[in-house]
């Protein structure tokens, strides 16, 4: 059945939570999202198009398309990822509800982290590649798309590049520790050493460049906060700041890919830069999408 897409659907941002992710979280073991889902209340009495779902888990079909069983099995028996199934699972939903119109934006919360996740190993609290995992069921539902990935978390998305190192039709751009370009132009890590917070937002801009000549259909925002003033990867950025990288890559998305942007919470230990920096950026999204209805 072809699927019919309103303007209504395309003003929607949607916000992916669990409530586990609160109880036993990404490094902090429970408190960097202890405000939340109280904390969603002031966005939602002022915009009326955010939709908050709750996530539900993958799958184990969808995890073994991209991980090798002893994967899995670690996870199983790793405490720290109990939040794994459910973390993927909403970044996944998300993913397919932007790719098809459902909503316009999605922002994603998540318990256990993903980009440091690879084929058969696992590190830094990252589980399941939550970002990989979703492109791998665009690819199986939808066939190929082309897509483009920024990463501003403190450190190099690993797991990700492994797992997507061959693909044509990804381009993966990683704000970290040091500097590389695959031969095609598609894998590109920048380095942050030595740069202000302005000259961090000039490697954000650079991105732009690459994204309006690979032309994607979609663009995932891996955020982590760690790299905030006080936190354990900090390079002297603050909210502020993410909210300027929200502005640049949301009007990106909004000219290069119909607003579809899905952004993945990633590192991060502070709950205080945890609750203002993505409630800030939900606020971009939201007040982006609000504008294709108005």
């Amino acid at each position: 059945m072809e699927k019919i897409t309103t303007e209504k659907n395309r003003s929607l941002t949607g916000v992916f939570y669990h409530p586990s992710f609160s109880r036993r979280s990404y490094l902090t073991i429970g408190t960097r999202l202890k405000e939340f889902p109280e904390a969603f209340k002031p966005l939602r009495e002022k915009f009326s198009n955010i939709v908050i779902f709750e996530s539900k888990p993958i799958s184990e079909e969808l995890i073994l398309r991209v991980h090798s069983p002893e994967l899995l099995e670690g996870v199983r028996k790793d405490n720290l990822c109990s939040t794994a199934w459910h973390s993927a699972g909403g970044v996944v939903e998300a993913t397919e509800k932007v790719y098809s119109g459902d909503i316009r934006n999605a922002f994603c919360f998540i318990g256990a982290g993903g980009h440091h996740a690879g084929k058969r190993n696992f590190w830094g609290f990252c589980c399941f590649n939550d970002v990989v995992l979703a492109i791998r069921n665009l690819r199986d539902k939808y066939g190929s798309a082309k897509i483009a990935i920024i990463d501003t978390d403190a450190h190099h998305g690993d797991g990700t590049r492994e797992l997507i190192r061959d693909s044509s039709d990804v381009l993966h751009y990683c704000i970290c520790s040091n500097d590389y370009s695959s031969e095609d132009g598609l894998k590109i890590d920048v380095s942050y050493f030595d740069k202000t917070p302005d000259g961090y937002l000039e490697l954000v801009r650079n991105f732009a460049e690459y994204v309006r000549s690979f032309e994607p259909y979609l663009i995932f925002w891996y955020f982590g906060h760690d790299t905030h003033e006080g936190d354990y990867g900090d390079i002297g950025l603050t909210v502020r700041d993410y909210l300027k990288m929200a502005e640049i890559l949301i009007a990106l998305a909004e000219e290069i890919c119909n607003g579809r942007i899905v952004v993945v919470l990633g590192g991060g230990s502070s709950p205080r830069i945890a609750t203002e920096s993505s409630l800030a950026i939900i606020e971009k999204l939201a007040s982006t999408s609000g504008r294709v209805q108005g």
